[in-house]
């Protein structure tokens, strides 16, 4: 048996999933939990999900989504250090993007990931990574 897939996860999948509870960002994580694929993210994903759930829903359901997040199974979460850092910033100088977003897809990158899962179009410039949109 082959290698399994890596995909790296944008932090606003995660957002979605707990926000909308989006029936099609459901399927994917599923997936991911059933190991249809290795899942990727950032340590700081946690941040973004936790920052935003607590400013749209509240303290108490951003601490229990922080904590569900981090213990979600097939999930790989990767440190932000300086390797990271500095691949990002080369991303940040080759595609102006934004610093978050050069640091998920150098952290998809240089853990072998070359697909990113996102809504977010700005990944569609980077020529390294091939953004997987969500079915709407």
């Amino acid at each position: 048996m082959g290698e399994m897939i890596k995909r790296y996860i944008d932090a606003n999948i995660f957002l979605q999933g707990i926000l909308y509870d989006d029936e099609n960002i459901n399927k994917i994580l599923f997936k991911m939990v059933n190991k249809e694929f290795l899942g990727y993210t950032s340590v700081l994903s946690w941040d973004e999900i936790v920052f935003i759930v607590r400013k749209f829903l509240g303290k108490e359901i951003a601490i229990k989504e922080g904590e569900k997040f981090l213990k979600m199974p097939n999930l790989i979460f990767i440190d932000a250090n300086k390797n990271i850092i500095e691949k990002s910033q080369r991303l940040i100088n080759k595609y102006n993007i934004k610093p978050r977003d050069a640091i998920h897809v150098a952290s998809a990158l240089i853990n072998g990931a070359n697909e990113i899962i996102s809504d977010d179009k700005d990944f569609d410039k980077i020529k390294e990574i091939k953004r997987i949109e969500v079915k709407k």
